[in-house]
């Protein structure tokens, strides 16, 4: 039977192609705010860290009304490094929006949530959004799309997808180019008429798949999910089927829906409707919820493996614990395990030593995320380089591979094809349309973007887009240089001077200004050359009682290299840490003391000869 009272719809997009606000304009001509109420942008995302970078990280689930029909909408993150987000949303849902931009086009991360979306068997409506754009090309873009589902394995039916053409910002979609219109009615209209009614069994006792958690002070444990078959209601006596079948029993204390973007309590919930449970703290995001009667576990979600690892550590430096209100490894424990119940794309593995964590994930943009929340909230703790997980099959061994598509202008496809090249990529496409810019295809290993971005900036003048998503596993390409060039390491602890780092600035970049505390193994800049070199960042200028006229020179430094969090995990080696507190970041050496570090090299020195 189907349940024509609900509609469950998703909307994917790439990262920046208007889904949040185009979900703002449909809160307001749902009639969901009163005439004239004064309302935020972006009000779905919720999140400090979305708000400052302007993407979507969690999936997040809201609902308006429309004829009668209660519509769920299911945000979901056009990143593919939270493709865990998307995969969990996605099992809520009964079909999707796919926002598509009229200059952009369908972008890696429009390819990647698409194909999951495709492989869950989902009814698409393609909304290309921005068409008020100036390089709008929507009939070029539209036939883009049709590539892309052909090249997905779209069927017959996926391929005669509903087209709608929309401005988000100003709250329009219409049907066709030419036509005028004001307002998103037959966007909601089509929602009704091509997402079909949630699915259920008449027959069935109530079962629900636990989707995402979340967390109250008033009530503890949130479980979020749909309802598959029957209904519930407050106060029932359920019970919960984990991972490993055993069964726990709960007790509704309450049950909410959503209204809008926020809750409203409920005595019962019908099938089709996503809602919300709390009575039950050990939960998991994959669980069943059932009856006591008929205990029977629905398939969970599984999400595609993770690719990189990275060492999650405390803070050992002369500076620990000044900054931080949690610093002890119980602590950053307590946190990453919380990580792992809440985001199912995230792991978190023990090490022998007890003081440091390997965590695995999809990539190191999900992992900057999960540090910079974890700092954010008063952690102290230090972090590796990002390695990627390799895998043995066949007595071969296989590495993570990266699909790269690069836009730039011609000029930099030369100095771009040779930097991927030396860093094993292989070049697949090449697209000239003739109007000054190109894009190029290339197949690369994922340890190869590690660090790169900064570089490809930099070669391409700041002009060059470069997307990226996972393309499955691949033979191992060899060994490559990951970075050219040294470190500068303080050789001391004290306050850095500018005489010092004046005399310093020909040896390389320098990361820190006049008057920062230093110790001894922190990295204050970058070497011109391939090894690393200690320094006296603190030296101060001798001082004689003869003057001269002329004898002191004005100093002027150069600007200080900034190292935000993401550039630190790319620029250090496998021999370095990033130091992260809730006030700074610094960069330093595993081994701080200089004459440890001179005494390994040796060893390694005589180790090769022998």
């Amino acid at each position: 039977m189907r349940n024509e009272r609900i509609r469950n719809v998703a909307i994917i997009a790439h990262v920046d192609h208007g889904k949040t606000t185009l979900v703002d304009a449909m809160f307001k001509q749902s009639g969901l705010f009163r005439e004239g109420q004064l309302l935020d942008e972006r009000m779905m995302d919720t999140m400090d860290l979305e708000r400052e970078r302007g993407i979507t990280i969690a999936a997040k689930n809201c609902s308006v009304e429309w004829k009668g029909v209660k519509v769920n909408i299911i945000d979901t993150p056009g990143h593919a490094d939270f493709g865990g987000e998307v995969e969990r949303a996605l099992s809520m849902a009964d079909g999707a929006l796919l926002l598509v931009d009229a200059s952009e086009g369908p972008l890696p991360q429009t390819r990647f949530v698409l194909k999951k979306t495709l492989e869950a068997g989902l009814k698409v409506i393609v909304v290309i959004n921005k068409i008020d754009r100036k390089d709008a090309r929507p009939r070029t873009v539209l036939d883009q799309i049709y590539d892309l589902f052909i090249d997905l394995g779209a069927n017959e039916e996926q391929l005669e997808f509903p087209l709608l053409y929309a401005i988000g910002r100003e709250g329009v979609v219409k049907e066709r180019l030419e036509e005028e219109a004001k307002d998103l009615y037959i966007l909601f209209d089509t929602i009704l008429r091509e997402i079909p009614a949630p699915t259920h069994d008449a027959g069935q006792p109530f079962q629900m798949l636990v989707a995402d958690l979340g967390y109250s002070d008033y009530l503890g444990r949130l479980a979020v999910g749909r309802v598959v078959h029957g209904e519930v209601h407050q106060k029932e006596s359920l019970i919960c089927i984990g991972e490993d079948g055993k069964e726990k029993a709960l007790r509704v204390v309450t049950l909410q829906t959503y209204q809008g973007i926020g809750f409203k309590e409920a005595e019962s919930a019908e099938a089709g409707d996503i809602i919300v449970l709390s009575g039950i703290d050990e939960v998991k995001i994959g669980d069943t919820i059932c009856t006591r009667e008929s205990p029977r576990a629905l398939p969970r979600i599984r999400v595609d493996e993770p690719t990189v690892s990275m060492k999650f550590t405390i803070n050992t430096s002369p500076f620990s614990g000044r900054e931080g209100r949690y610093v002890q490894s119980s602590k950053i424990r307590e946190r990453l395990l919380k990580e792992t119940l809440r985001n199912v794309a995230i792991r978190v593995e023990e090490t022998e030593d007890r003081e440091s964590f390997t965590v695995k994930g999809r990539g190191e943009f999900q992992m900057a995320i999960l540090i910079e929340t974890m700092r954010r909230e008063g952690f102290e703790f230090c972090v590796g380089r990002p390695e990627v997980i390799f895998k043995t099959e066949g007595g071969q061994r296989l590495e993570p591979l990266e699909r790269l598509f690069i836009d730039c202008d011609e000029a930099y496809i030369g100095v771009v094809t040779e930097k991927l090249n030396i860093r094993k990529g292989h070049l697949v496409d090449l697209a000239n349309a003739g109007h000054g810019r190109a894009r190029l295809e290339f197949s690369v290993p994922s340890r190869s973007l590690i660090g790169y971005r900064d570089e490809f900036l930099t070669d391409t003048r700041g002009t060059g887009i470069m997307n990226a998503y996972f393309d499955g596993y691949g033979p191992y390409r060899g060994v490559f240089p990951t970075r050219f060039t040294g470190s500068i390491v303080s050789d001391r602890q004290g306050s850095s001077v500018a005489y010092a780092l004046f005399n310093l600035d020909p040896r390389g970049r320098l990361f820190i200004p006049p008057g920062i505390a230093v110790y001894e193994g922190m990295i204050i800049g970058e070497h011109n050359r391939e090894n690393d070199i200690n320094v006296n960042p603190c030296k101060e200028k001798k001082l004689s009682n003869v003057r001269a006229a002329g004898k002191d020179e004005n100093i002027i430094l150069t600007p200080p290299t900034p190292m935000p969090l993401e550039r630190a995990i790319d620029f250090i080696r496998e021999d370095e840490l990033v130091e992260v507190t809730p006030k700074s970041i610094r960069l330093r050496k595993w081994m701080l003391s200089a004459q440890d570090r001179h005494l390994v090299r040796a060893a390694e020195k005589k180790n090769r000869a022998a």
